[in-house]
């Protein structure tokens, strides 16, 4: 057919009638395949088919439904799912089938086989790709009919699901029909026939035959902006008169909710003349319900009020400037509900985030003024010292103004009023609580992720943002500024390691260009103390945080760690050399082990992003140098440590050909009585995806498997240092191992299993937590995936799980009784034997003082009460 298809075409319906002889009874699934693909050919390149179509539509039409299971080991490959497509290909080829196709499709949706309705279903909904009105018109009735019957009564989702789609596609295929100016309109019919058998069940919101009827309305009018017109138009005042007409709340909240379904259509649509739009004869009284919703004291009623402002906002011109005044009050009054309103609160934020976007003014008119009251009311209150008043109200306000931070207009007006809000708490009577000022740093976090999405608003926050914050810690750095009462707040680690947060994310989303201005002011404030582009600059000591010897200023190289390691890679940071020897230096400071350790960060981070080169050799070698020094002796042995695993970590993730000599030297330290166990948990932080650099975010170079390679060669040396070790260090070659495997992805561990499983249940007897916990973690899904190898060593397995069910340890105790219940996946003949110990000890648990253990208990004992019995 493919060579010689004019001379094939030549024989005309000839050809056709000694193709049908030849795949009449054919059974082979391999032949039916090709036998098929060569009816689809015949029908899609116009071989002539003369008198023969119904022939031709019996001689494939007999295998539908396919009813074929492939036989065990079979060496063809052949699937069920394979012929079924190949056939529905056919079927719904052309319309010519039509009158013989569609009465068949409805006998199997009738029939009592779930897989019959479902590939009929599935069937209809491609024929309607092709046919039109006229293939359709005798059969619609009955359609409808198989098709409501089936949502109506059916106890599958998937035939629900199937039928709806079947009706969406109906509705569409009517709808694209081109008519005739004297033909019926065919859509109008069908559609009238669908609201008359479903409008009746929509007046009762609390019979089960509601939502049946409204999914078959919704998947009708879902097919076409018409019949999106028609249903809604018929459908709507029903459902607005039956909202009044029920009082109750869970009533009221069905029919909303089947409202919402109705509005949340109209998005699919579009209308040039607004007059056209279909909800502008009911704006106001959609509006009077949504108000209602709102204001009910039913939590959940409240949600889909919230829902249903979202949407009816998406819809332009709906909402009136007094309808948008009055939303905005609601959702300010939604937003600072009780605790035990949670969800409406976190709904109600959500909702005005959607709704900023679109309507700013309406948003920085009547709320944000309302919440800058607020904070300066709770401004007040702090200066005077009240501060239990304001601990529900200070962090939701904190939480509403950073929602709404989603058009860069509103961002103008948010960002001040925060950064100002900060400075403000430095110039109370009273210090602000740690949590209050980091409540303020996690709302300008959320106003920064808001500004990515837009340069513009992300230069502007950073270069706002950026300097105020540097700014505030710079004077609280300051010697003689000790009398602030800020200061030791600000200088917290949480509060840097928050403000560091804001940094990066402020930085990551900058072009080259802007990147590099802010670069040129940033290095030089930490290198030189250039404080002139910091606003209100008139600092009275000198900002030196690499020669200080106080840890105020040097803590803040945690924020010139943020910045640098955001920066993208192509950015070229000035004095580079001076920057890394001064990193180098503080990274081995004892004095403070929060700066040393920022330093090391990064440190690391930008030995990650550097090009290959001589410069980045130097640079290494300077480093080993100062590790080498580090951990000879002396005290700065710990501070040398990390500097090691951070430099090793950033060339694993980059493939360096040094990386695999540090981490030989990492290893080598877990024999070390002081860094033993500091090195186990190394392995963990290799391994283990970071938060603040050397991320994918802030444009770290991350090579793709870093983990398996990282396993490949290291994991052997690993386990020969274990077999080589003392007693007394083991448990940190196991730790470290078990890291390791507990971050690899799971087929990467599975061909290795048998040879590693040994060390694994060897590493559930160590006494240490976080090693079991580890191991734990690690074995629970290799019990999902390797039922065959686990079950070698179950005897062993039973019996470890069960002694570590009574950890000291809550979660070690949680993730033993998972495992316990991860192990009724092996073959039931393995365990059957171990059922009545098991059942036995674990009653004890089952009175553990700590719920989630009872829980996990309640839930292992009741899988291996139901091994081997009928139907488990």
């Amino acid at each position: 057919m493919r060579a010689r298809e004019e001379e094939l075409k030549g024989l005309g319906a000839d050809f056709t009638f000694g193709f049908i002889q030849v795949m009449d009874g054919e059974k082979d699934p391999r032949n039916l395949l090709v036998a098929f693909h060569i009816v689809y050919d015949l029908i899609s390149r116009d071989y002539s088919l003369g008198p023969f179509v119904e022939e031709l539509f019996e001689v494939t039409s007999c295998y539908f439904p396919i009813d074929f299971t492939p036989p065990p080991n079979d060496p063809h490959g052949i699937q069920r799912e394979d012929l079924i497509l190949s056939l529905r290909a056919v079927l719904a080829s052309t319309p010519r089938f039509a009158e013989f196709l569609l009465p068949l499709l409805i006998e199997k949706v009738d029939s009592e086989i779930l897989s019959a309705k479902l590939d009929s279903l599935q069937t209809l909904n491609a024929c309607c790709a092709v046919y039109g009105q006229k293939e359709l018109k005798d059969f619609l009735p009955s359609l409808w009919a198989s098709i409501r019957r089936e949502v109506f009564q059916t106890a599958s989702e998937r035939v629900e699901a199937e039928g709806l789609a079947a009706l969406n596609s109906l509705t569409a295929c009517l709808s694209r029909s081109v008519l005739r100016a004297d033909a019926e309109d065919l859509l109008d019919s069908f559609l009238s026939n669908i609201l008359q058998d479903c409008r009746h069940h929509l007046c009762e919101p609390d019979m089960k035959l509601v939502w049946p009827s409204a999914k078959l309305l919704q998947a009708a009018a879902g097919a076409s902006a018409r019949a999106c017109d028609h249903v809604t138009s018929n459908v709507l005042p029903l459902l607005l008169e039956q909202f009044h007409k029920h009082s109750q709340s869970n009533q009221r909240r069905t029919i909303l909710e089947m409202i919402l379904g109705f509005l949340k259509l109209q998005q699919k649509w579009s209308y040039e003349d607004k007059d056209e739009r279909p909800l502008s004869g009911f704006k106001d009284q959609l509006c009077s319900l949504m108000f209602m919703a709102l204001t009910d004291p039913n939590t959940q009623l409240q949600l889909v009020g919230i829902r249903t402002l979202t949407v009816l906002g998406a819809q332009p011109d709906l909402l009136s400037s007094g309808d948008l005044e009055l939303a905005v009050g609601h959702l300010y009054r939604l937003s600072f509900l009780e605790e035990d309103s949670q969800s409406c609160r976190v709904a109600a934020l959500e909702a005005s985030g959607t709704l900023a976007t679109l309507y700013p003014m309406a948003f920085s008119s009547h709320l944000v003024p309302r919440l800058a009251e607020d904070l300066c009311t709770e401004e007040s209150d702090l200066a005077r010292g009240d501060g239990p008043t304001r601990c529900s109200r200070h962090p939701r306000c904190l939480q509403a103004l950073s929602a709404i931070s989603t058009h860069p207009s509103i961002v103008k007006e948010t960002l001040p009023l925060l950064l100002q809000h900060l400075c403000q708490m430095n110039r109370g009577s009273v210090s602000p609580g740690t949590s209050e000022v980091i409540a303020v740093c996690q709302s300008l976090q959320q106003v920064a992720e808001n500004c990515q999405r837009d340069p513009e608003s992300c230069w502007y926050f950073h270069q706002t943002a950026v300097p105020c914050l540097l700014a505030l810690v710079v004077q609280a750095s300051a010697p003689e500024k000790e009398h602030s009462v800020l200061k030791k707040v600000l200088l917290e680690d949480e509060v840097l390691a928050t403000m560091a947060s804001v940094i990066a994310t402020a930085t990551t989303h900058l072009s080259p260009d802007l990147a590099s201005q802010s670069v040129a002011h940033i290095v030089p404030l930490f290198l030189d103390g250039n404080i002139s582009f910091l606003p209100e600059n008139s600092f009275s000591g000198r900002f030196q945080p690499f020669q200080d010897a106080s840890s105020g200023q040097r803590r803040l190289v945690a924020l010139l760690m943020a910045f640098v390691c955001s920066l993208p890679r192509n950015v070229e940071i000035p004095q580079l050399n001076r920057l890394m020897g001064e990193l180098l230096e503080l990274s081995c400071c004892q004095s403070c082990p929060f700066s040393s350790t920022a330093a090391a960060k990064c440190f690391a981070g930008l030995l990650n992003k550097h090009p290959a080169g001589q410069q980045l050799d130097e640079f290494l070698q300077l480093a080993v140098d100062k590790v080498e020094a580090g951990l000879s002796s002396g005290p700065c042995r710990s501070q040398a440590f990390t500097l090691l695993l951070w430099v090793t970590k950033a060339l694993v993730l980059r493939y360096h050909p040094l990386s695999s000599c540090l981490t030989e030297r990492l290893m080598g330290l877990l024999n070390d009585p002081e860094l033993g166990p500091a090195a186990a948990d190394g392995f963990s932080l290799l391994m283990s995806d970071c938060t603040d650099v050397l991320t994918r975010a802030g444009h770290a170079e991350v090579r793709i498997m870093f983990r398996q390679r990282f396993f490949t060669d290291n994991v052997p040396a690993l386990v020969r240092g274990f077999h080589a070790a003392p007693q007394d260090v083991k448990p940190n070659y196991l730790k470290g191992l078990s890291h390791v495997l507990n971050r690899l992805p799971k087929p990467v561990l599975l061909p290795e299993l048998p040879t590693l499983l040994s060390l694994l249940l060897e590493a559930l007897s160590c006494p240490d937590s976080v090693v079991q916990l580890s191991t734990l973690s690690c074995l629970q899904p290799l019990l999902l995936e390797a039922p065959q190898v686990m079950s070698l060593h179950v005897d062993t397995l039973i019996t470890k799980f069960l002694n570590l069910s009574a950890s000291p340890s809550m979660a070690v105790r949680i993730a033993a009784l998972q495992c316990m219940h991860a192990l009724t996946r092996l073959p039931t003949p393995v365990l059957l034997p171990y059922k009545p110990q098991v059942i036995r000890a674990l009653a004890k648990p089952l009175d553990d003082k700590k719920r989630l253990v009872r829980k996990e208990a309640v839930s292992a004992r009741g899988e291996w009460f139901l091994l081997g019995s009928p139907g488990s």
